[in-house]
């Protein structure tokens, strides 16, 4: 089977065309960098994304602060981590780098703070 991909990972965005029978991986042409080769091969066997999303805060200067994935997660679990992400309530005060969920659902990756939010 052939399948093309636009390369999401450096500003070129170079289309790349991949031949590929299941798991297994063949010709990759197009990419203009290494990156774009290796990001082909993950999402062909492995897809992986993060998240960037918000949650409530109580008692801050702004009633939401914004969280993301510290790594990418398996694309399978994006669901099942944002509903353990939909139930985070915060606290202010909240600072960038904070960790609101260590280890979101066992999969290696954390959701943390992307943004100060003062005590009101």
């Amino acid at each position: 089977m052939t399948r093309t991909f636009t390369c999401i990972v450096c500003p070129n965005g170079c289309e790349i065309t991949a031949e590929y029978e299941g798991a297994r991986v063949g010709a990759i042409t197009g990419a203009t960098c290494p990156k774009g080769e290796d990001y082909v091969r993950q999402e062909l066997t492995d897809p992986r994304r993060t998240i960037a999303t918000s949650v409530p805060v109580d008692g801050g200067e702004l009633p939401l602060v914004s969280v993301r994935l510290n790594r990418p997660v398996p694309k399978k679990d994006i669901f099942r981590v944002m509903e353990a992400v939909n139930a985070v309530r915060l606290q202010a005060p909240v600072s960038i780098g904070q960790v609101v969920l260590a280890d979101v659902c066992g999969l290696g990756a954390d959701v943390i703070v992307t943004k100060n939010v003062p005590r009101a």
